[in-house]
């Protein structure tokens, strides 16, 4: 069993502990044999499809389930363990959810101390001045929530959740009710925020550029169990199976066959690999292929047909066919724009290859 931690240097003193949890939906193992460590300061991610158990994981981490095996510990403290849950409301632990949670007939500022019952007036004022400043709402406490944008109420929710000065803030995918460019803006706003006040954070989501731009490590979940925990470049570039690999960034896996321990036959030549790979002469193996290996070239010896393209502003990612009918993907400059049905001349510039054996179909 691996133990996953964002920090080597301090992984003896971890802020919060989860080893080997096991959480169930009735019947149903949901989280299995799940460990994590998180330091204080740290920004981690639980990333992966719908369904593979990332959000009670974190409901767990919270208190709101229990679990079956394993414990969850904050320093000394264990925090959950089978027959045994500490209070939500006794964890030191904020929560931001995806439907804000906003309290509708409070204004902003009642929102944003809620959780201050034990401070003074005068104390309740500092604190809301502090935290409405550090997420950009000074000027609207005294709106209500039915008087915000989706941005701005989910920014209230993290005011409101900083505000008691919890030991660590878990975001349960916040971004999710937010239109794509909001949710790539306030997800580096609130990076920036939680990094200023020093604030630990969790944040699950399936939406791998949330992740990219919160998490200093992310952890790819799928059917309960953690994948690869790793720093986002990693994922990127050294996946550690074929799942993290087809889940994180876009690309498309072409057949090739080992001819040496570096070099893999491919329908469009000979790959060169940047490493020696332990398989067999004649194995069939699969190569990722990213946007960026597929390259625009006037003068390339491949061609590809367009079948889709989608404008992305500085670049235009177009879906190519190529004369075998394998698809590829890739990026042109803007202003290399070509229509559906076009010819055009490509090479491959793999700098550095991801392959994995074959495995054989089952039935």
């Amino acid at each position: 069993m691996h133990m996953f931690c964002i920090d080597d240097k301090n992984h003896m003193n971890p802020l919060l502990e989860i080893k080997n949890i096991e959480c169930k939906y009735r019947d149903h193992t949901v989280v299995q044999n799940l460990s994590m460590h998180v330091n204080e300061g740290g920004l981690v991610c639980l990333l992966g499809p719908s369904g593979c158990g990332k959000t009670t994981a974190l409901r767990a981490i919270a208190g709101f389930e229990p679990v079956y095996k394993g414990e969850i510990r904050m320093g000394d403290k264990v925090l959950s363990r089978p027959g045994f849950s500490e209070a939500p409301e006794k964890r030191q632990l904020g929560m931001v959810f995806q439907d804000y949670a906003l309290f509708p007939h409070m204004t902003v500022y009642d929102n944003v101390t809620f959780g201050l019952r034990q401070h003074t007036s005068q104390e309740k004022q500092s604190v809301a001045k502090h935290m409405l400043g550090i997420v950009g709402m000074h000027s609207y406490a005294q709106r209500y929530p039915h008087e915000l944008s989706g941005g701005q109420q989910q920014r209230i929710a993290l005011a409101r959740a900083l505000a008691p000065r919890p030991k660590a803030i878990l975001l349960d995918e916040p971004f999710s009710n937010l239109d794509v460019e909001l949710r790539k803006r306030l997800s580096s706003e609130v990076r920036d925020i939680l990094k200023t006040e020093g604030t630990t954070g969790i944040l699950v989501t399936h939406d791998q550029d949330e992740a990219f731009a919160l998490g200093d490590h992310i952890g790819v979940m799928n059917e309960g169990k953690i994948l690869q925990w790793d720093t986002p470049f990693n994922l990127y570039h050294e996946p550690a199976n074929r799942f993290v690999a087809d889940f994180i960034g876009q690309g498309v896996f072409i057949s090739g066959t080992m001819i040496t321990h570096n070099q893999i036959q491919t329908e469009f030549g000979i790959v060169e690999a940047d490493r020696a790979y332990h398989w067999n002469k004649n194995d069939i193996v699969e190569i990722l292929l990213r946007p960026d290996d597929v390259v625009y070239d006037p003068k390339g010896e491949l061609h590809g047909e367009i079948i889709q393209k989608a404008f992305k502003g500085a670049e235009i990612m177009y879906t190519l066919r190529l004369p075998t009918g394998s698809e590829v993907l890739s990026l042109f400059p803007s202003h290399e724009d070509f229509n559906i049905g076009q010819q055009v001349h490509l090479r491959m510039d793999i700098q550095h290859v991801v392959a994995f054996q074959k495995q054989p179909t089952t039935y």
